[in-house]
Formats: C-alpha cells, structure tokens, sequence
C-alpha cells in the first residue's frame, strides 16, 4: 500500500486549539519571555471564543510551563527552549467547562431534592459537613465530603438519570489532569470548598425550600467559579 503524507486527524478541544495560537505568539516572538499577555476579555474577544476557555487554554499553557500565571498581576510568557518538547495534547475537560455545567445541572437538580428528600438523606448530609470540617483542619486535605454531599442531594431527587449524570460530572472532574492540577494549585493558594455555602444548601434542603435550594446551590457555584478565577 502506498504511503501518503497524511497528518492524523485529531479532534482536539477547543481549549488546545486556542493555547495552540497562543504558544505560537511566543514561538514566533510576537510575545517575548516576561511580556505580559492581555487580558482575558481581549483574548475571547479577538479569538471569538468565550472567557471560561481562554481559561483552561492558560492552564494548559501554565502546565507545560510555557507561560506563568501571576494571581493578580497578569499572565506572563517564558522562555522556551528549542529543544524543549512541550505537548498540549488532550488533558481533559478544564474546570471551568465543568463548573458551567455543574451550574446548570445542580441547582436545578438541588430545587428537585428539595421536594423529595428525606430524613435518612438529611442526617447523612450532616455528616458531610462534618467530615468537611475535619477534612480542612488536616494538610492533605481532600474534598471527598464536598463531592459525597453533592452526590447524596442527587440521590435525593429519586431520579436516576440525574443522578447518574451528576456522579459522571464529578468523574470527569477527578480524571481530568487539567482540573486536578489547576484545583491543587488554587487550593495551595487558600482556595477551599466553602462549608458556610454548604450548611446554606442544607437548612435550604431540610426547610424543603425548593427555590431556597436551587438559589443557594446556584450561588455556591457560582461562587466557587469566581474564586477560581482569582488565580489569574
């Protein structure tokens, strides 16, 4: 069989294609090492994309060590070496895709548990918080609690399909190398699940407060997007 000068077809995320474009302004000098990168509306705005994947474009790039975020100062380029090998391969779903969709799916799905939660439900997520306060007095500290609390009011809803979704949101957060190495870094950095968010959900839950609920797990997202996004 003859053989042609084909390339692999890759069906990258977007995420990849845009710190594509961005590592090539610094490969090709149009942003030298120590020069720092506009802002991130700038860049959605000039690439047509939306901010949250401007923001996993720049861990992606943090991560292969091709630019370095400055919490409150900017995104600066580095050096890099022609011999360097740096590869912006598929590193999974980015944190901030993750939480959009938490977002839509979890306060609605909080709103629903309201509803149908019952006791035996409440008592665990009690547990929860406890064990999330012990999980933050420890150094290694885990967010196992976070995800368990989260898992039980999709429990809640007596809908499998939402909690099935719910439990692979969650999954492909813990497998994602992008996520996982941007939430260690902002959790160095003082950045921890809210408990005081959490406890609101729960009084929502157990006053079986349907929209009390969706807002407070709405706000709690939120909220923990907006903290994330401290980091750069």
């Amino acid at each position: 069989m003859k053989s042609l000068p084909l390339e692999v077809v890759k069906n990258d995320r977007l995420y990849v294609k845009v710190a594509e474009q961005l590592r090539k302004l610094i490969e090709n000098d149009i942003i030298k090492p120590g020069e720092r990168f506009p802002s991130e509306r700038e860049l959605a705005e000039q690439l047509g994309v939306s901010r949250p994947t401007v923001r996993e474009a720049m861990i992606a790039l943090e991560l292969t060590g091709a630019i370095e975020i400055r919490s409150g100062s900017g995104i600066y380029a580095n050096q890099l070496r022609p011999t360097s090998s740096i590869s912006l391969g598929d590193a999974g779903i980015g944190p901030f895709e993750i939480l959009e969709i938490r977002l839509i799916i979890e306060a609605e799905a909080c709103g629903l548990a309201a509803l149908r939660i019952g006791d035996d439900e409440l008592k665990q997520l009690q547990q929860c918080l406890i064990d999330m306060e012990e999980e933050e007095k420890r150094p290694d500290a885990s967010e196992k609690a976070d995800q368990r609390f989260h898992e039980i009011i999709a429990q809640s809803c007596q809908n499998s399909a939402v909690e099935s979704v719910v439990q692979w949101l969650w999954k492909l957060r813990n497998e994602s190398q992008l996520s996982t190495s941007f939430l260690a870094q902002i959790r160095d950095e003082g950045i921890h699940p809210s408990i005081s968010e959490h406890k609101a959900i729960y009084d929502a839950l157990a006053a079986r407060d349907p929209i009390a609920a969706r807002e407070a797990m709405r706000r709690h997202i939120e909220s923990a997007t907006e903290n994330a996004a401290k980091h750069f």
